[in-house]
């Protein structure tokens, strides 16, 4: 039961938005406001270039939304579940997410588009990493569908029903710490450029770190 969500899920869904928000917050201000933390802005411009015959713009997009799949692919492949679970991988996706947002950051100080799909692609590893938690859907790149959930509990007591109340929590911790990296992104990026995604991927080896020495503390002897 969603009541039962121990601490580390509430503590690393937090820290993974903050990723995942200043990632996109980087993005949109450097990559011509294209996110890429999720797909639906990049599909609806893709269908927009195609409808204004741009292919070259077109074909961009379509690699920053194939590059996001491929980077859940990835994490498909390195978890094997989308159960939320301690003990399984998530440290050697995490190093795996820090790594490409530091390829990310070189491609992009170089003026390369391949920057763009690497950033898509952690994104992508990231959001497939954690998909569900007792019921409880557990997005860390994108918030629209948890604004989507608490309206639909704000409706649900307003009928009267009981409100699930750390369902509740648990969607407030993640998009406060999206707002929270978007904040911190934009102000690494005044400062420091493509640099600032030293930030982001410098928390996830971190975060990937506490993970590891986490689950071998758990792990009984």
């Amino acid at each position: 039961m969603i009541n039962q969500l121990p601490r580390w899920v509430e503590v690393g869904g937090f820290c993974l938005a903050l990723i995942a928000g200043s990632v996109n917050a980087i993005a949109l201000l450097g990559f011509n406001h294209q996110g890429v933390s999720h797909l639906s802005g990049s599909s609806s411009l893709l269908g927009v270039e195609l409808a204004q015959g741009e292919p070259g713009a077109a074909v961009h997009l379509l690699l920053i939304l194939l590059s996001f799949v491929l980077g859940a692919a990835v994490s498909g492949c390195v978890i094997g579940n989308q159960s939320l679970k301690l003990g399984r991988r998530y440290g050697v996706a995490l190093l795996a997410e820090s790594l490409v947002l530091l390829l990310a950051m070189a491609m992009l100080e170089r003026g390369s588009d391949l920057g763009h799909y690497l950033a898509s692609a952690a994104c992508g590893l990231q959001n497939a990493m954690t998909s569900t938690y007792s019921g409880a859907v557990v997005r860390t790149t994108h918030v629209t569908g948890l604004f989507t959930d608490l309206g639909i509990m704000l409706g649900l007591k307003l009928r009267g029903q009981p409100a699930d109340r750390r369902r509740i929590l648990l969607y407030l911790i993640l998009i406060g710490g999206f707002i929270g990296g978007g904040v911190l992104g934009a102000l690494g990026y005044a400062d420091w450029h493509y640099r600032a995604l030293l930030g982001p991927a410098g928390l996830t080896a971190l975060l990937a770190l506490v993970y590891l020495i986490y689950r071998q503390r758990r792990q009984p002897a």
